[in-house]
């Protein structure tokens, strides 16, 4: 069969899981040397190094994309694309205004004053791929809910290849971009990370990458934020006996397409429905540009496993915590309740994984490799700094004054118990007096 089929048996399960978490460690591939030594030589001298490093794996020096280069861009683009992009733009830009945190305020009691403040980071970076393919819905997806927070300036670097197409730079002038630096690689991360040259250092990077880009990413993080470390993409389909073979084959060959590391796995209660929708993806795979892409990721990442009750694949599909979850069957909410762990969980047979890729307006910068255990997806909460706010009363401070001085003193912190008994032995003193 294309897609190979098993009966659920516990050791089924757990031979896809390690398959999956080895997958992930072979796309991170033993690259982190050959990036540390570019991000410390960009640290250490700055633009030279960017540029040096871009004539060498850009072919070109680093270059800002005028305002009237954007605006030709989006002249440029067929009008039926510019539309799908508005269209899209305006999804996601709706869906992320409904999650804004706003600041607040609460009086906890008299004279306590408690609160927080919920304000956009200064300055982001994002990262749009140019290697084999042009992502405008990548611009739109990391840039949208970063202008809806409030980011200050966003500032977008991708190679200056072929793929840096107008439909991106489109893109780039919907999504609110305030300034595009055509620079790709490990060299791009560095300069966003450390400040070199025309591009300051930013607080937060975010957006998709090859290997090298995300062990770039990796070794970025606490200088300066990123979003998350992205492996290769994933779906996981569960489907009973009434779901569409074809529809369910499409939805799995649209992750397996991506590339030879994609994971694409039906977990179902019929036998019948995997050998089916096995067959269709066999039939329409073969029919596709990437077949030869396809028909390696299904070999070494795909395969169905048929249980006797779909609440066991739900326990199966919260172990491998899938970046893309679709369930389709006759009654998919009845499923949702037994559903924890997943990027995003699509529901019922008219919610295909690209209608979250591309316009329904969740963002599809998605925790894949297991993550999704305890990482949420890139959205307006990537890009807010959140303060605590404190103030309180004298009275309300000697309310709590004895108590914070034992808590001081039982961590032998006597400076933090004087912190606070301080402020009243002055008016013991006048007392006596």
């Amino acid at each position: 069969m294309f897609l190979k089929t098993v009966l659920a048996d516990g050791q089924a399960e757990q031979a896809v899981i390690r398959e999956m978490k080895a997958r992930a460690a072979g796309a991170r591939g033993d690259i982190e040397q050959t990036v540390r030594a570019i991000m410390d030589d960009v640290q250490a001298r700055g633009w030279d190094a960017v540029c040096e490093y871009a004539e060498k794996f850009d072919g070109k020096t680093p270059y800002i994309v005028s305002p009237s280069e954007l605006e030709a861009a989006y002249a440029a683009c067929a009008p039926r694309l510019t539309a799908a992009l508005e269209k899209a733009a305006a999804n996601i830009r709706d869906y992320h205004e409904q999650m804004l945190v706003k600041s607040w305020e609460w009086e906890r009691g008299s004279g306590e004053t408690l609160g927080q403040t919920v304000r956009g980071l200064a300055r982001v970076g994002i990262y749009v791929p140019g290697g084999t393919a042009a992502y405008p819905s990548s611009v739109l997806m990391n840039a949208i809910p970063a202008r809806v927070a409030g980011v200050g300036e966003i500032i977008m670097v991708t190679p200056p290849t072929e793929n840096m197409s107008v439909e991106v730079l489109a893109a780039a002038k919907i999504a609110g971009v305030d300034k595009v630096i055509a620079v790709g690689g490990v060299q791009a991360v560095a300069a966003l990370t450390y400040g070199a040259g025309m591009i300051p250092q930013v607080d937060k990077i975010v957006g998709p990458g090859n290997a090298y880009v995300a062990a770039a990413k990796k070794l970025a993080f606490g200088t300066v934020d990123i979003d998350m470390i992205a492996g290769p993409s994933e779906v996981l389909v569960i489907a009973d006996h009434t779901a569409n073979p074809t529809w369910v084959a499409a939805d799995l060959l649209s992750q397996a397409e991506h590339d030879r590391l994609a994971s694409a796995v039906l977990l179902t209660d019929s036998m019948a429905q995997a050998q089916a929708v096995s067959c269709e993806m066999e039939r329409m795979a073969r029919a596709l540009p990437r077949w030869e892409i396809i028909r390696e990721s299904v070999a070494g990442y795909g395969c169905a496993i048929v249980f006797e009750d779909l609440k066991d694949a739900c326990k199966m599909a919260d172990m491998v915590a899938p970046e893309h979850l679709e369930v389709v069957t006759a009654a998919p909410r009845e499923l949702l309740p037994y559903l924890h762990n997943a990027g995003a969980i699509f529901l019922g047979r008219y919610a295909p994984e690209p209608l979250g890729d591309y316009m329904a307006g969740p963002c599809h910068v998605l925790p894949t490799s297991g993550t999704a255990r305890f990482f949420s997806p890139l959205s307006t909460d990537t890009f807010l700094k959140k303060t605590s706010i404190i103030e309180y009363t004298r009275d309300a401070l000697e309310g709590y004054a004895q108590d914070i001085i034992a808590l001081a003193q039982s961590e032998h912190l006597d400076a933090h118990a004087n912190s606070v008994a301080v402020r009243f032995a002055e008016e013991a003193q006048d007392e006596k007096r």
